[in-house]
């Protein structure tokens, strides 16, 4: 069983018990302001376990399926098994931390601030997948289909800007924060992907 498997296995279980018990919930949700208050900084990663409803936990882990087994094999390729593992898990669970610091940052004073979700942790492994697959088709809602380095920059912005204008309850700096740290994470780790990355765009045809 891959370890992407396991991780779905074990978000799918706790955010379907937290939908009935509050108490863990109130308890592993990412609160800025609780966070400073209480020293709880472990919600920067359970909050990862958690989600909102069926519909934010079923695409969040219907993206990690497809895109963290890809970058999970790849990096066990690379660097085998056992170092492999570890660091995927660095890029889907550091993901997830990292992601929230800027929230953090910018809302540790508001006591009514709360997010969850696993969205930064899959936005990392995606974006370490476009830099190894730049080329591969990203499809929306299974219509739309882009290749990953036009649809990674347009992401890129939409998540920015959306930020600044602080649209909606999503946390857009997660998901922004989250795709960077997973292609500069990835970039880092293997220095080599960066002259594939645009070896495979230079050769990438529109038709």
């Amino acid at each position: 069983m891959s370890v992407t498997l396991i991780l779905i296995i074990i978000t799918v279980g706790i955010s379907l018990y937290a939908f009935k018990n509050y108490d863990l919930l109130n308890r592993w949700i990412f609160q800025p302001y609780a966070v400073q208050r209480d020293n709880s900084w472990y919600r920067f990663l359970t909050s990862g376990f958690l989600h909102a409803d069926f519909t934010h936990l079923f695409f969040n882990m219907f993206t990690l399926f497809f895109f963290g087994q890809a970058v999970e094999q790849t990096f066990g390729i690379l660097f085998g098994p056992t170092t492999g593992i570890l660091l995927y898990l660095l890029i889907y669970l550091g993901g997830i931390i990292v992601s929230d610091i800027p929230t953090f940052l910018k809302h540790r004073n508001d006591p009514s601030y709360r997010a969850l979700g696993a969205s930064g942790g899959v936005a990392s492994v995606v974006f370490s997948s476009i830099l190894f697959y730049p080329t591969q088709d990203i499809c929306l809602y299974a219509i739309l289909c882009i290749p990953g380095f036009i649809l990674g920059v347009l992401y890129l912005m939409y998540s920015y800007f959306s930020a600044q204008r602080m649209a909606g309850n999503i946390n857009h700096d997660a998901h922004f924060y989250g795709a960077v740290y997973g292609f500069v994470l990835s970039l880092v780790l293997v220095p080599q992907a960066l002259a594939n990355f645009f070896e495979q765009i230079s050769n990438w045809r529109l038709f």
